[in-house]
């Protein structure tokens, strides 16, 4: 029964499920995960803020596109909408130390999702003076956002909503691709990072399905409890969960890449296929 057992946890520890969760806690997927719903507070949303009331006729376009994002119902959605209601008055109250703190937060951002990507592909840390390619990326984030902002509420038309669920997984994994490319410097190559950028975009339109039965009531009772403090918490609680798919979306595409390249590389020839250990030969006792 032990040797069973042991077979079996060695078979679940060789397994893709087994690689990630070991290579999870090496990096620190969870730790990670959480500092990138504080940084992602810090600016995500006063990027997304702003972007909408930037946006001619945008309204409260800020509070409908989190909603959606989230996933949750009618209700729950016009609950977010009340807390970020006042968005097409950001430009006005915002100051010039309000928009040079944001640019050091999305700068400090930038780092954190690069030296996240850096541990998920075991590379080297990159030198001070890559951090050209913060601006840059915080700059796509924004047109990324941006395009996000301005996305129409899906109708009830089943082939309008599977063709938007189609346009936007397809541009989330564009913009993933480009993310991973751009702030590992060129390092990964566009093949290995494409199963990534699947993963993730997967990842968050499961994570959006999962708000559906998760954040809606959590909304809902949080908004009475704490007013529309509750509702800001099941924010940075989704943000953590965004992290965590970016993050472990990330690891999954490197672990895919790498079995599908062991496998090519076996079918080629230039590497012998796995073969079972030989028997161990039995010693008669006393012998």
């Amino acid at each position: 029964m032990t040797s069973f057992l042991r077979k079996l946890y060695d078979r679940l520890q060789g397994s893709l499920a087994g690689l990630a969760w070991s290579r999870g806690r090496e990096m620190e997927l969870m730790h990670r995960a959480m500092g990138f719903a504080a940084l992602g507070f810090l600016t995500l949303v006063p990027l997304l803020v702003v972007v909408a009331a930037a946006a001619p006729g945008s309204g409260s376009g800020f509070g409908r596109w989190l909603g959606q994002a989230l996933g949750v119902t009618e209700s729950s959605r016009g609950r977010v909408e009340v807390v970020f209601g006042a968005a097409d008055l950001a430009l006005e109250r915002t100051t010039a130390f309000g928009l040079a703190a944001l640019a050091v937060f999305g700068l400090t951002f930038g780092s954190a999702v690069q030296t996240g990507y850096e541990k998920v592909w075991d590379v080297p840390t990159a030198r001070w003076h890559t951090m050209w390619r913060h601006v840059v990326w915080l700059a796509l984030l924004v047109c990324y956002l941006a395009l996000l902002v301005e996305i129409p509420a899906p109708s009830n038309d089943a082939v309008g909503t599977a063709l938007g669920t189609l346009g936007d997984l397809l541009g989330t994994c564009l913009f993933f691709v480009a993310s991973q490319r751009l702030l590992l410097g060129g390092r990964v190559r566009w093949r290995a990072l494409v199963p990534g950028a699947v993963a993730t975009s997967i990842g968050l339109l499961g994570l959006r399905v999962f708000s559906q039965f998760a954040f809606s009531p959590l909304i809902a009772s949080n908004a009475v409890t704490y007013g529309p403090f509750g509702t800001l918490l099941v924010v940075q609680s989704w943000l953590v969960g965004v992290g965590f798919v970016v993050y472990g979306g990330a690891l999954v595409g490197r672990l895919v890449h790498e079995h599908l390249t062991l496998r090519r590389l076996e079918r080629s020839g230039y590497l012998p296929a796995e073969e079972p250990p030989p028997p161990t030969p039995h010693h008669p006792a006393g012998g």
